[in-house]
């Protein structure tokens, strides 16, 4: 874009809110002018008055573009600001018909530039409404299929057209174009599956990584929006092929090929479902995973979201095994439970069939049904993945397995702590703490290291955690009648390590080594802790209450000064469209200092932009409203989580709005609280209460200190009766 010089300047006193100054400037010719632009005339009336002053007098061919180079429609003037720079250049219509023209040429260097020029426009709905309606996207489905076949060219040109840079701009606009949910994606063809899925398969080089990166995306968002082509693209693509884009030096493609192997295994037909499974619990994947992508530096946010979603995946691997009881007469059940006897206790005159004998040893086993243990696995969840996990650990950890059966049978009765009872119930909470059976979320970033480092990490995680378990019940000298309370301090043990950031552990033996870290005094520790803060923050004695109350508005006040620091740091969003969150796509907003205007814009991953680099702008008024949930007006039109969605709404015009869609409850939280108080209204968030029970709390507790066991009155102390006279007499003052 040329700079603007030889401005004409024009006259700009108008306060009228209606009329926007800033400047223009024709494509491709130097210079520009600042004009005054009425908001109440329509874009055709606005297209022709600038056109004018450029000397244009037929302006239908004509229209004005941001200088990101999106267009200037009717639905979208709302965010021209004063001082923007906006280019007069041909319409989306006639843009759109040149560049269909230009790819029906024959000339190999215009075709070359038509197709980065569409890579560029694509983004822009208007635009693309245009090129779809002209039947654009049909010719370059019709140009991926032909291949290098599309363009008469040597061979060495046509190599560079099919896997170069022309083919990486034909796949972006394809990509671009669909984006924007005016096409459904089964219109692609069997042919054109197989031709973008030949450029998965085929190894990655410094020429054709950008050719990979798009392809995979096209044959991900396939597989999440058309069930009909999933099978096509299951017969092209294994993740045995996919492997090689793990093992690669590109964050971008591992990225996309994590993405591509989720929606394989979460769109799967029962048919497939097996297969897909199996390639998703393969060691080889894992590993490829854990050593050349949770290892990587390069850790961007989608990235991490993937890495959720496939280890999300994982564990709904389970669900069957956790839903399925375990059946008395089926002999790979009976021979595992024999399995544990034998292990714990040896092998001689063992019987063939849990039940026949040994009521003793499956007694001291923790069995509840010691004539018929199978009994003990009725219940879903967990089921027989119950039994699969204590098999586990009985032959991989045969020593720990045997220790802990031994000490059990060695002390009191009622201190004695019952393997298998304890097993069951440890696995249905293992169940629930990993949310086995869950979609994953679309905005999820909760995936943990540990879970990559090793086969069968379930089976794994419960090992550490039943040694955990029977550490606890040793620390807390608990009896059967305690069951529960220890079963409920170990899931605390489990989930305070998990949240722990930044240090969660990257393998099970880090897991294990911080799980006993935090043994059963720490978390007394803590509980009284958080026991003592509550029970001081909620004393009932009147001078308490008096003080916290003198207290609180200085707490409440220093609360919205952290939640308007928060929104003039700023907040990444992730783009969200009909289909859901847009892959590789996310805007910034943040609050200018002087909390009088939102800056918003399109910005790159991991991207942090000045507010003058922001060019859209919102100006907070009092005439706006903040709304929340189902009552946003954007949440009809977008595939999001209800509960992290909230818009800024004008009362006297509803459709000028800024929507959002918070990346986690956290963000939701700050960003609520923020505009609420930009607004003049309360905060309403659970985490302001939190937020001011922590904050108050220390604050009481720092006042308090000198009141340190010093009992406070439930009441003020009497006032003395008046003296009889007040004839006072004071030597050092008379003095």
């Amino acid at each position: 874009m040329a700079e603007i010089t030889n401005v004409t300047m024009v006259e700009t006193k108008n306060q009228d809110p209606d009329i926007i100054p800033l400047a223009v400037q024709m494509d491709g010719k130097p210079g520009g002018q600042l004009l005054r632009l009425d908001q109440r005339k329509s874009m055709t009336e606005t297209v022709a008055e600038v056109a004018q002053e450029f000397g244009v007098t037929d302006a239908t061919n004509y229209a004005l573009q941001f200088d990101t180079g999106i267009y200037v429609t009717q639905n979208n003037r709302g965010e021209l600001q004063k001082g923007m720079i906006l280019i007069l250049t041909d319409s989306p219509s006639k843009s759109a018909q040149d560049l269909y023209d230009t790819l029906h040429s024959q000339n190999p260097e215009e075709i070359s530039k038509a197709l980065k020029k569409l890579a560029r426009a694509g983004s822009d709905i208007t635009f693309a409404t245009e090129f779809i309606e002209k039947k654009g996207h049909e010719l370059l489905i019709q140009m991926v299929e032909a291949g290098t076949e599309w363009v008469k060219l040597p061979k060495k040109l046509s190599e560079v057209f099919g896997h170069g840079e022309s083919l990486a701009d034909t796949l972006t606009s394809f990509l671009e174009l669909m984006e924007h949910a005016i096409l459904s994606w089964d219109i692609v063809t069997a042919k054109f599956v197989k031709r973008i899925a030949s450029y998965v398969n085929r190894p990655v080089t410094q020429e054709s990584q950008l050719v990979t990166l798009r392809a995979l995306s096209i044959l991900e968002s396939i597989i999440l929006n058309s069930a009909s082509l999933y099978n096509t693209i299951a017969n092209e693509i294994t993740y045995n092929n996919l492997v090689q884009h793990l093992e690669g030096k590109y964050p971008g493609i591992q990225q996309n090929c994590l993405a591509l192997m989720n929606a394989l295994c979460l769109k799967a037909p029962d048919d497939r479902k097996k297969r897909f499974e199996d390639a998703l619990a393969s060691k080889e994947i894992r590993t490829n995973i854990m050593e050349k992508v949770v290892r990587s530096s390069n850790m961007g946010t989608e990235l991490v979201h993937q890495l959720y979603v496939f280890q999300q995946l994982t564990f709904n691997l389970l669900e069957k095994r956790m839903m399925t009881r375990i059946e008395q007469n089926n002999e790979n059940h009976s021979s595992l439970i024999i399995d544990l006897r034998n292990a714990a206790f040896g092998t001689d005159s063992g019987p063939k069939k849990p039940g026949q004998t040994n009521a003793i040893e499956y007694q001291k086993l923790g069995f509840e049904n010691t004539s018929n243990p199978t009994l003990d696995f009725q219940e879903v969840p967990p089921g027989v993945l119950a039994l699969e996990s204590m098999h586990h650990f009985a032959l991989k950890q045969d020593q720990n397995y045997t220790k802990l059966v031994f000490e059990n049978t060695t002390r009191a009765d009622e201190h004695e702590c019952p393997f298998a009872r304890t097993s069951i119930a440890l696995t249905k909470v293992l169940c629930e703490v990993l949310k086995v059976g869950e979609a994953p979320s679309e905005t999820g970033e909760e995936y943990h290291p540990m879970f990559f480092s090793c086969d069968k990490a379930f089976e794994e995680f419960f090992c550490q955690c039943i040694k955990l378990f029977n550490k606890t019940w040793k620390e807390m000298r608990a009896t059967l009648e305690d069951f529960p309370k220890v079963m409920g301090v170990v899931r605390e043990q489990i989930e305070r390590t998990m949240k722990g950031r930044p240090n969660r552990p990257s393998s099970m033996d880090q897991f294990w080594t911080q799980l006993q870290q935090l043994n059963y005094d720490v978390i007394l520790n803590l509980r009284e802790k958080e026991r003592s803060d509550k029970e001081e923050l909620n004393s009932k004695a009147p001078p308490v209450v008096e003080l916290r109350e003198q207290i609180k508005p200085e707490i409440i006040e220093l609360i919205k000064k952290q939640r308007i620091n928060y929104l003039i740091e700023g907040t990444q969003f992730n783009k969200f469209t009909k289909t859901g969150r847009a892959k590789d796509k996310f805007w910034y907003c943040r609050l200018s200092p002087n909390m009088k205007i939102l800056h918003h814009g399109d910005i790159g991953e991991s991207d942090k932009p000045a507010p003058e680099n922001l060019l859209n702008k919102v100006a907070i008024s009092e005439d706006m409203d903040l709304v929340t949930g189902k009552d946003c007006p954007h949440i009809n039109r977008i595939r999001g989580t209800l509960n992290l969605a909230f818009s800024l709404i004008q009362h006297q015009d509803s459709e000028v709005h800024l929507d959002f869609m918070a990346p986690n409850q956290e963000a939701f939280d700050m960003w609520t609280d923020g505009l609420n108080v930009l607004l003049g209204k309360p905060m309403v968030s659970e985490q302001m209460q939190k937020d001011l029970d922590m904050l108050l709390s220390m604050e009481m507790k720092l006042r308090l200190l000198d009141t340190v066991n010093i009992h406070i009155p439930s009441e003020a102390p009497p006032i003395p009766p008046p003296p009889a006279d007040y004839n006072f007499y004071y030597p050092t003052v008379a003095e």
